[in-house]
């Protein structure tokens, strides 16, 4: 499993700094955003998405060292998918200053977290329980997007 959580380790850091690299708290734009009085401080992001990449990258390392050679390549697909994902929000979101289009986005991301914890549960139950925390982050940060987007309508 070394090696396969050696891969998933990269794979989650790629989509952890790609998006990263597109999050800019600090621009004037959003600043200007209206948000809602329970959105977290912006350091709270950090310690939050730091442990839930972790857990992806761990959680996904045990499903693909279970289950058949194609149950096995169906969930390395949907985790890709999902990493992909997660990481075009931030650009949606900060780059093309978009929380209307960046919730479309986000929606799907939550419908990947739901087939990727199926898949994940499939292969190994600790596997798709570890993925919960991020599924469930991933929900509250779309009741917050949607509160964005809600407040800010020419955004």
């Amino acid at each position: 499993m070394r090696k396969t959580l050696l891969k998933t380790a990269i794979a989650v850091t790629a989509a952890a700094v790609a998006g990263g690299l597109a999050v800019d708290a600090d621009s004037a734009w959003y600043r200007r955003l209206s948000k809602p009085s329970w959105q977290p401080p912006p350091p709270a992001f950090g310690l939050v998405w730091t442990p839930l990449y972790a857990t992806i990258a761990y959680a996904g390392a045990r499903a693909l060292s279970r289950g058949d050679e194609s149950s096995r390549a169906a969930f390395a697909r949907a985790l890709g998918a999902n990493l992909a994902l997660n990481a075009a929000w931030s650009a949606l979101f900060f780059r093309a200053r978009s929380p209307r289009l960046a919730l479309a986005e986000i929606l799907a991301l939550n419908v990947s977290n739901v087939l990727l914890t199926r898949r994940a549960l499939g292969a190994d139950r600790a596997a798709g329980r570890l993925l919960l925390p991020y599924a469930g982050w991933t929900v509250f940060a779309t009741a917050l997007n949607a509160s964005i987007a809600r407040r800010n309508p020419r955004a």
